[in-house]
């Protein structure tokens, strides 16, 4: 796991232009804490910071191939493809010489077997940029799901490109400014625009690439996409490959040259990847798997089950590892930590953005930072939810019927109706959020025999993979990195989403039951409690002192009569918030709009923003 960046112009002599690099490398110092490199041609430059996971010596970046004629191909690259050791062997079978066992070589030799069709042999978690000095072509690919960033902007007649938004504003001579677009796109949850918050920075899409020549322009296409497909397996065959391809997956995943260890919340995906992972690791090697869970100072006495949390974690968190066997720690963070302006500010800073989910965002980052004391690499079940349609409006009815994504019925990181007027005249929010669900609905495919039932849940799992899904992959990816962890996701294994996806809801869903599919591939490595549990969130704080935190900064961002904040929000809506009674935000959903009031400040001061 590492960052990249870079600068390519075909117009322009960059050989003197390593200052403009370094600038833009150094701010992806906390993905890759292990080393930095650089390379330089006439016409491109690229950097890239390095976290050591496999071939700690060899693995080195950027890394060049000199073809015969002395012309270089160079790669820089961030992720993991987890099935270099067979693409390794099948390219030494077509020629191809190594030096190194990492994947990096493996992709870079890839790109010169298979040119820019090398992405269809490629599985994992990736993103990378190659130039090749042969014809000057110049070629950036993101993963087919998503779980790595890939940022790129046009500046002059040359193309600027990074893992983070950071790296591209530290160009000297890019000016920043606010896209009014792509910051409701973030505040509202809709992933429905390439276009990010900064005016003239692009996100490069799950399974696109992007290829330049010099002869041309920089053309975006997709390589990859979910596809409809007649489902033939009986009900036996389907649990058995379900448990079978999640098997592939988290195999492959748990090879690295450093620590790996899992994150262990008491829910059903967590619990099965670790399960997994310690019998792999036992077989194979004798050992035990550490494990991670999160927990809050206080939360036994102050937890409120509602509809949304039904239970605390912890419980079920700690008799997951006693009956799998896993050595546990739990990860126990205060309040003080929580409102801490270093860790909420480092977070901010992380995700480039002013869209939060507040405490869970804060607490996830400081979670992610005590397991990096122990661990370089952490598996997640991040996705498992959208996979199998986990979440508690998949068997809403209101919420599948309604005409809008179906994530806005528990979750809103703002309210349509706390938008100032005058900012929804230049783009209205709530418009925006429709037509990015209709848009959202006319992409999905049907095949004639489909039920109505089925079309539906169809387009809900859909939009789910496609529009929430790289809503969570970004906050872990952003999170993590922040820490200099590498979290991996075997849940978005591209041939464990592409089957499960073809199955037939009444299946997936069995009797209403929340993902009764992936329970009976798994089953048998299951304690009870965690078999019969409900689905419950990432927990949030339920300190009141957290509340009383929210409230005082919003009182004091109120006060300010110049934010710019209010160009945005509606400063009496702001305020009538704050007439709800002691404990009316001790609860995420409530507590939101105050928590995005806060980030958006915090992000629009320290990006130097206003409208």
């Amino acid at each position: 796991m590492c960052g990249i960046t870079g600068w390519v112009d075909y117009t322009r002599d960059l050989g003197q232009a390593g200052a403009a690099l370094a600038a833009m490398t150094d701010t992806l110092a906390l993905r890759g804490p292990d080393a930095a490199g650089a390379w330089q041609h006439r016409h491109a430059l690229l950097g890239h910071r390095r976290l050591a996971i496999i071939d700690l010596a060899g693995g080195v970046q950027p890394m060049t191939f000199r073809c015969p004629g002395g012309e270089e191909v160079t790669l820089v690259y961030t992720g993991e493809v987890y099935n270099h050791d067979a693409l390794r062997e099948r390219l030494r079978q077509a020629g191809h010489a190594f030096q190194t066992r990492s994947d990096t070589e493996v992709v870079l030799h890839a790109y010169l077997e298979w040119g820019e069709q090398c992405t269809e042999h490629l599985s994992g978690m990736f993103a990378f940029a190659v130039f090749d000095g042969r014809d000057g072509h110049f070629l950036m690919v993101r993963d087919r799901l998503g779980v790595k960033p890939l940022y790129y902007a046009r500046h002059q007649q040359g193309l600027l490109f990074g893992s983070e938004i950071k790296a591209i504003l530290a160009h000297p001579e890019f000016t920043r400014a606010l896209d009014v677009v792509g910051l409701v796109d973030a505040l509202s949850l809709s992933r429905g625009t390439t276009r990010t918050a900064l005016r003239g920075i692009s996100e490069l899409p799950p399974g696109h690439r992007l290829s330049w020549r010099p002869s041309g322009l920089p053309k975006v296409s997709r390589y990859w996409q979910l596809q409809r497909r007649a489902h033939l397996d009986d009900e036996a065959t389907t649990v058995a490959r379900t448990r079978e391809l999640l098997g592939n997956a988290l195999g492959e995943q748990l090879y690295a040259d450093v620590p790996v260890c899992a994150l262990l919340s008491g829910g059903l995906d967590s619990t099965i990847l670790t399960a997994m992972a310690q019998q792999r690791l036992h077989a194979e090697q004798g050992g035990t798997v550490n494990s991670f869970s999160v927990d809050f100072v206080g939360q036994a006495e102050q937890f409120q089950a509602d509809a949304f949390r039904p239970e605390r974690d912890q419980p079920y968190a700690l008799a997951a590892a006693d009956y799998i066997g896993s050595r546990h720690q739990t990860i126990l963070i205060d309040n003080r930590e929580l409102v801490a302006d270093p860790a909420r500010l480092a977070v901010y800073r992380a995700n480039d953005s002013a869209a939060t989910f507040g405490d869970v965002d804060t607490s996830l980052y400081l979670l992610f930072k005590a397991i990096r004391a122990h661990s370089t690499v952490a598996i997640s079940g991040e996705a498992a939810d959208e996979v199998f349609g986990g979440y508690a409006w998949f068997r809403d009815p209101q919420a599948i019927a309604a005409q809008r994504f179906p994530w806005l019925s528990r979750m809103q990181l703002l309210q349509p109706e706390l938008i100032n007027p005058e900012f929804n005249c230049l783009y209205d929010f709530a418009q925006h959020q429709d037509n990015c669900y209709h848009q959202a609905l006319d992409s999905v495919e049907h095949l004639p025999g489909d039920s109505p039932q089925e079309r539906r849940m169809r387009e809900v799992s859909h939009m789910h993979l496609q529009r929430w899904l790289p809503i969570l992959l970004d906050r872990k990816d952003r999170l993590s990195m922040a820490a200099s962890l590498e979290v991996r996701v075997p849940f978005t294994d591209h041939a464990l989403v592409e089957y499960v996806y073809n199955v037939p809801w009444a299946l997936k869903g069995k009797n209403g039951e929340e993902k009764w599919l992936l329970k009976q591939a798994c089953a048998d490595i299951l304690p009870p409690a965690v078999l019969q549990r409900r689905k419950s969130p990432y927990p949030t704080s339920a300190n009141l002192a957290y509340e009383q935190f929210l409230r005082e900064r919003a009182r004091r961002l109120l006060a300010d009569g110049a934010s710019p904040v209010f160009q945005v929000i509606d400063r009496t809506r702001l305020a009538a918030e704050l007439q709800q009674p002691e404990g009316y935000f001790n609860s995420q959903l409530r507590r939101n709009n105050l928590e995005t009031a806060l980030a958006l400040e915090a992000w629009l001061g320290e990006y130097r923003l206003a409208l």
